[in-house]
């Protein structure tokens, strides 16, 4: 069975996020479950799997006020008794990334990071990363935007919490320093985001304003039909969030897609990846069996004598469709016909004198 890619291959990351709860142990255990090819249904043919995985590092320095890490934290999702607590158990350390980049790449998937503070960027110096990804919550932040803009490699960015006006303001950083490798993910951060507030339009809208730029879809939704759709739209880029199991403690396990739904939006997108076909109309080849033998052709619906004329209230059109059409009906009028005719019989060329 071979490995089969469209023309127009969508670019699908599965986020992993603190979905690996601390523990590098699950953040392999989700990377090896992601490492599976779809099949199409009527070739056998594999689909290419998904083409990134993404992590999210976070420097605890840099996150949150001295009042926001004594915040009693104690939910049923709560790692620690405080929410500063609860975030230093779910964050990995720089030298896990490292690792788990470089598992990353032994899968055959790119290595996607997101970096949410300046002092992350030092884990571009520990391990190469093919894309960075700038969540929504940062795309204010203006001093992790430049420093980023400083960067050679490709920056995706998510407008789940801008406006117009945020998102202008970081492509101008960007187009100051020359900075051109840049894609906009369409995303709503709620979690999960009701279909109600999905706005899927957006994602043509920045095709139209940003069309330098590749334009795809973060999704927060649940199930696989919206970012299926998303493709049919246009987007380009595709990322979802990916669990082992939505009954884990955690507070993104319940939006996120287990590995069954990750792989069928996979298959899903894929095939449809091979369905979206050219900017054009014409009949496949595929169609002729079917257009042979249910398209109609002209027939002659009365019995008719030797020597008879044809008239157009003697036509018909019947199966099957490989005769003579409608339109060529004027070739026949009028002329008489050498033999007799039985009903809804076929127009031919040696039926007549």
């Amino acid at each position: 069975m071979a490995l089969v890619k469209s023309n127009n291959e969508t670019y699908v990351i599965a986020e992993i996020g603190q979905n690996h709860n601390g523990d590098i142990n699950i953040a392999k255990k989700l990377i090896d479950q992601l490492d599976r090819y779809t099949y199409d249904e009527h070739s056998g043919d594999r689909y290419n799997k998904c083409n990134g995985v993404k992590l999210t590092k976070r420097d605890l320095d840099e996150e949150l006020s001295q009042d926001g890490m004594l915040i009693p934290y104690t939910g049923v999702n709560s790692f620690g008794p405080t929410y500063g607590e609860h975030r230093e158990f779910l964050e990995l350390s720089y030298e896990d990334h490292v690792e788990l980049g470089n598992y990353i790449k032994s899968k055959g998937f790119e290595f996607v990071q997101t970096l949410c503070s300046v002092k992350t960027l030092k884990l571009l110096d520990m391990v190469e990363v093919d894309q960075i990804k700038v969540a929504s919550r940062d795309l204010t932040n203006i001093p992790l935007i430049k420093a980023l803009a400083k960067r050679p490699e490709p920056i995706i960015l998510s407008t789940g919490m801008a406006d117009e006006n945020d998102l202008q303001a970081v492509i101008d950083i960007f187009n100051n320093s020359n900075k051109r490798n840049i894609s906009i993910l369409h995303c709503v951060s709620q979690y999960p985001a009701e279909y109600s507030k999905l706005n899927l339009n957006t994602i043509n809208w920045l095709e139209e304003h940003y069309f330098h730029y590749t334009i795809g879809y973060s999704d927060h939704s649940l199930g696989t039909h919206i970012p299926v759709a998303a493709v049919a739209r246009g987007a380009q880029i595709i990322e979802k969030h990916v669990t082992l199991d939505t009954s884990m403690k955690g507070t993104d396990h319940k939006g996120s897609a287990d590995m069954n739904t990750f792989h069928q939006m996979m298959h899903d997108i894929r095939s449809l990846e091979f369905s979206m076909g050219e900017w054009d109309m014409f009949i496949d080849e595929s169609v002729s069996p079917a257009k042979k033998k249910l398209e109609r052709s002209l027939a002659i619906k009365n019995q008719l004598k030797v020597g008879d004329s044809l008239s157009e209230e003697d036509l018909c059109m019947i199966s099957p469709g490989d005769g003579y059409k409608w339109n060529d009906r004027d070739k026949f009028i009028n002329k008489m016909v050498n033999r007799p005719v039985k009903p809804n019989t076929l127009v031919k060329d040696g039926l007549f004198y």
